[in-house]
């Protein structure tokens, strides 16, 4: 049976990354992703994944003392690159075949993204990980993941977090925090208290009518379950 999605883009954050460290690489996290991917590709689905840089340098938070934005900004993408590097080799290590692409220009590190280099990778059943955001200062990795996704036709933008999906306030401090399972795009950009992605990579979602999925990260078979239609985390589409 085949999966309902043919193509997932899956964008993780870089503090997941770093596991129960402050900061880094939890090469343990990355294999156990390793684990969950390779579930949701014996479906047959095609898996292309970016993560943030939060647990090396958030851009946002060094700028100042002297670094310009732009500088803060690309030291952020550089960190997306980083970590892109790590997961790459784990996940080769894992046995999950993968590729990295970067819109940085590091020949040395990886390949230069292109859209048919991409595509190329994903019809070889590869996942591909790409680095760097889309190599331009005051994008976020978030919008780069949503741009990206658009470009390379995915059927699905997946935002996985540590909670099961969009709530009306902060489950971790609220235990009447009501779960959303379906929102539209306009309530997701105007209403100040959602705060899962950023408002321009919502906006851009919107604009071209594509759905954005938000689920939980730490549950094992969750990407499974989403490549196969399962109805899990919360759905942000124009239909709600």
């Amino acid at each position: 049976m085949k999966p309902k999605y043919r193509r997932l883009f899956l964008k993780f954050s870089g503090e997941q990354l770093a596991g129960e460290h402050k900061s880094g690489i939890d090469p343990k996290i990355v294999a156990w992703i390793a684990g969950e991917l390779k579930q949701a590709l014996t479906l047959g689905v095609e898996i292309a994944l970016m993560t943030g840089g939060g647990n090396m340098v958030r851009g946002k938070e060094v700028i100042g003392n002297g670094i310009r934005p732009v500088t803060g900004h690309n030291m952020g993408m550089l960190s997306g690159l980083l970590n892109g590097m790590a997961v790459t080799d784990i996940l080769n290590d894992n046995g999950v075949p993968a590729r990295l692409l970067t819109n940085i220009r590091a020949d040395q590190v990886a390949d230069q993204y292109t859209e048919r280099r991409a595509i190329n990778h994903l019809g070889k059943g590869r996942v591909v990980v790409i680095g760097g955001g889309i190599g331009r200062p005051y994008f976020t990795h978030d919008t780069a993941a949503v741009n990206l996704a658009l470009e390379l036709q995915c059927d699905l933008i997946c935002k996985l977090t540590k909670v099961d999906g969009v709530y009306d306030k902060d489950p971790m401090k609220f235990t009447d925090a009501k779960l959303f399972k379906h929102l539209s795009f306009r309530k997701a950009v105007e209403d100040p208290n959602i705060m899962v992605m950023d408002k321009a990579a919502l906006g851009l979602a919107m604009e071209q009518n594509k759905p954005i999925l938000i689920f939980n990260f730490n549950q094992s078979g969750n990407i499974r379950r989403v490549a196969d239609g399962e109805s899990i985390g919360t759905i942000i589409d124009a239909t709600a």
